[in-house]
């Protein structure tokens, strides 16, 4: 799976036979389901805190995919996901699908998430101990 290396967050996602469609292959919906679980598991590395609890905390604002290659069931898929960008009032993600029986890159997403203040309903700068763990994680 060329390319998975550089992704330091990976989740394994088995396919259930019901995230097929009736062409018989993964909805495309699943895809984004699947970022999501990434995107959750790659947040709660260096977002400190409940995500029930905080005031600030991150959301997503936009999320673009690139189909490339179908997933059928039975399959696992390998998640990788990692900052590409880091701007002051948004942080964008680049993920990445691997189908493990095939070997083969299957999409790639990429996604924009903000730091929301959700005591005063408004977008807010990305905390500097976001910036400085997102740079531990991914910029070594």
């Amino acid at each position: 799976m060329d390319g998975i290396e550089k992704f330091k967050v990976k989740v394994k996602i088995p396919v259930r036979w019901g995230d097929m469609d009736a062409f018989q292959h993964v909805n495309n919906t699943i895809y984004l389901r699947w970022n999501e679980c990434a995107r959750v598991e790659y947040l709660q590395k260096f977002v400190t805190g409940s995500f029930k609890k905080q005031i600030l905390g991150p959301i997503l604002a936009r999320q673009d995919c690139r189909y490339i290659s179908p997933v059928n069931f039975p399959d696992t898929v390998i998640v990788g996901i990692r900052t590409a960008e880091i701007l002051e009032d948004r942080i964008r993600l680049e993920t990445r699908i691997y189908s493990e029986s095939n070997s083969k890159l299957c999409a790639i997403i990429y996604s924009t998430v903000m730091a929301y203040n959700f005591k005063l309903l408004r977008k807010a700068e990305i905390p500097k101990d976001w910036i400085d763990a997102i740079k531990s994680l991914d910029f070594k």
